[in-house]
Formats: structure tokens, C-alpha cells, sequence
């Protein structure tokens, strides 16, 4: 198991997500892709939950959403946190974006 695949579980546990939900969102992490819903303008960035009905985290983010500027800090907060390269695939102009790791 990777370690971003080990993060995302531990959180799911704590959280008590049932263990269903923790296979699936293991799924997503090997084909290196991770849902996301944004809370921008936040105090800070961080991981605050987990949403069953979109399988998705859900991710405070300390910026705003204009001018790209929490999109750029959820690249590094990603980045950093699994220490790879992250892009945003889908959702530039959402709430909701879908991360792929390389």
C-alpha cells in the first residue's frame, strides 16, 4: 500500500467511514486519482471530512476561489502532503475537482 493510499485510510477510519467506503476510496487512490470538495476561504487549508454520497474529501482551503489562487494552494497542499506531482484533471472552475497523481 502506497502512503497517500495509508493517509487516506487512516483518515477514513478515525472518521469512522465503514470499511465498504474505505475499499472504494482505495480504489480511487490506485488509479492516482482523488476527488475533492472545496471550502475556499477558509482560516486554513486541511482535510475536514469525507463525503459517502460523492466519495470525495472534503478540504478547506485557506484562499479564495479567484484569480486560480486555491486551485494553486490545493496543488501544493497535495503535493506536499503525498509527495508527488499533482494536477488538477477536471473542475478548474468548481467546487468539486477531481486531483491525478503522477
Amino acid at each position: 500500500m502506497e502512503r497517500r493510499q495509508i493517509k487516506a485510510t487512516i483518515f477514513m477510519i478515525e472518521k469512522n467511514i465503514n470499511n465498504k467506503k474505505v475499499a472504494e476510496y482505495n480504489e480511487y487512490l490506485k488509479n492516482k486519482y482523488i476527488a475533492l470538495i472545496i471550502k475556499p476561504n477558509s482560516d486554513n487549508t486541511k482535510i475536514i471530512g469525507y463525503d459517502n454520497y460523492k466519495n470525495a474529501l472534503i478540504v478547506n482551503v485557506k484562499s479564495k476561489a479567484e484569480d486560480n489562487k486555491a486551485n494553486d494552494e490545493i496543488i501544493k497542499f497535495f503535493s506536499r502532503l503525498l509527495k508527488k506531482k499533482v494536477i488538477i484533471k477536471s473542475g478548474l472552475r468548481s467546487r468539486e475537482k477531481l486531483l491525478k497523481t503522477e
